[in-house]
């Protein structure tokens, strides 16, 4: 990384993936970066679910009715869960942890899409949390946010574009 300027510059999300493998010490970096997010009172609140089977892969690209197909074609995908029994603030804890991985996963010259989970349906009207839950085994008492999609770039998109920046959302002082 150059630095964080251009880590955040040049990070957009990914949704087609050449279909290489990752490396065991990019999966290690990338979920070592998850459990070094940050967490309320330092509960670390967050569970992950690293899923690399093509098969299963597949069957998490159903998990909701529209946005989550490039699942199916990452070489690693990350279900992102949080204790609701240990921190009321579980979901911002759970999304700290999916967008280091995301940045993590730039940095490594890796490509992401986070397919957001929680209040979502799949295809046919059911509750998408529970069938990622029922899929991977995750216990009840968890909540899952996200599932973050990682992979080798099919193509490099352009960085961001500066000039385009919604400057009109930002109030200084006051609204």
């Amino acid at each position: 990384m150059e630095n964080f300027t251009s880590l955040i510059t040049s990070r957009r999300s990914t949704r087609r993936f050449t279909g290489e493998p990752l490396s065991p010490e990019q999966a290690e970096h990338i979920l070592k970066a998850a459990l070094m997010a940050p967490s309320s009172k330092g509960a670390c609140s967050w569970q992950f679910v690293a899923v690399e089977d093509k098969n299963m892969l597949k069957q998490l690209a159903g998990c909701k009715q529209a946005g989550a197909a490039f699942i199916e074609h990452c070489a690693v995908a990350v279900a992102v869960a949080g204790d609701t029994a240990e921190t009321d603030v579980w979901i911002e804890d759970a999304a700290v942890a999916s967008i280091y991985m995301q940045l993590q996963a730039e940095d490594l010259g890796l490509g992401s899409c986070w397919c957001q989970v929680r209040n979502r349906s799949t295809g046919d009207g059911a509750d998408a949390e529970q069938y990622v839950r029922d899929l991977l085994g995750i216990p009840a008492r968890f909540g899952i946010l996200s599932i973050i999609g990682i992979g080798h770039k099919d193509r490099v998109r352009k960085p961001v574009d500066e000039t385009q920046l919604p400057w009109e959302k930002v109030h200084t002082g006051s609204w």
